[in-house]
């Protein structure tokens, strides 16, 4: 297919000025353009909104026309078609149902889910939130809070899902250093009985958590303990693939 020139430099004029606002040469050099070229996409650019000159006329800086529209992109379809390929990759790898959750407070809100070809005592969780606790794609991204947002979060009365959740904050405190030293965390039926599930961390391209990826299935078969090791090597891959794919940089 052929790119229009015009829309092809106009894009890459938006690029450099989003990664670092400048003047009419200093985006030239950069792109290896002429300036004539450059000042009269910038011209365009600005009557468009798509760019704003600075305060003290320098140079330019993306304008509110593509502000406005970028607010409206939904970040959870955005994470969905990222991570979707890669936990495809991951079902076919553990055979179970692999799912994907954001931050939501003080929960964590399941948005999407693969099934295997044999999801038994498995439901969807999409549309679900629970309790950071209670769920290790919650835990993972506790252990990455600041320690006050960790205090304060346990400092509350933490309900308990079934009589394996752990509640007590020694317990839990002890488990984020596990999730940090480790990059996973198992949880066996503490949310649901009959459900075990293991979970890790994504990571945007500032290195902040926004979200979890996680595997779970019945717990007569998952984890077979001789398997299980496995299973935690090939979500963490999984996880760092999406987080990859985000622009994160270990």
């Amino acid at each position: 297919m052929q790119i229009v020139q015009s829309i092809d430099r106009a894009f890459q004029i938006l690029t450099e000025v989003a990664d670092d606002p400048s003047g009419i040469s200093e985006i030239s050099r950069r792109l290896g353009l002429p300036t004539s070229t450059v000042a009269r996409l910038l011209a365009t650019l600005e009557q468009l909104g798509a760019v704003e000159r600075l305060t003290d006329d320098s140079g330019y800086r993306i304008g509110p026309s593509v502000v406005t529209m970028a607010a409206s992109v939904d970040t959870t379809q955005s994470l969905l078609t990222v991570a979707q390929p890669t936990m495809q990759e991951l079902v076919d790898l553990v055979a179970e149902a692999v799912g994907l959750s954001i931050p939501a407070g003080y929960d964590v809100h399941y948005i999407g889910q693969l099934d295997c070809a044999n999801p038994v005592q498995v439901r969807d969780w999409t549309g679900v939130s629970l309790p950071m606790h209670i769920v290790p794609s919650g835990m993972v991204v506790l252990a990455h809070w600041p320690d006050e947002a960790v205090d304060r979060y346990l400092n509350r009365k933490l309900d308990q899902y079934t009589p394996r959740s752990v509640i007590m904050p020694d317990r839990i405190r002890a488990r984020l250093d596990e999730v940090r030293e480790t990059g996973i965390f198992w949880m066996e039926e503490e949310f649901s009985e009959g459900i075990n599930s293991v979970a890790a961390p994504l990571f945007n391209q500032a290195g902040a958590v926004v979200g979890a990826l996680h595997s779970h299935g019945p717990s007569y078969r998952f984890p077979d303990e001789t398997l299980k090791d496995i299973v935690a090597d090939r979500v963490r891959w999984a996880a760092d693939e999406i987080s990859s794919a985000l622009g994160y940089v270990a």
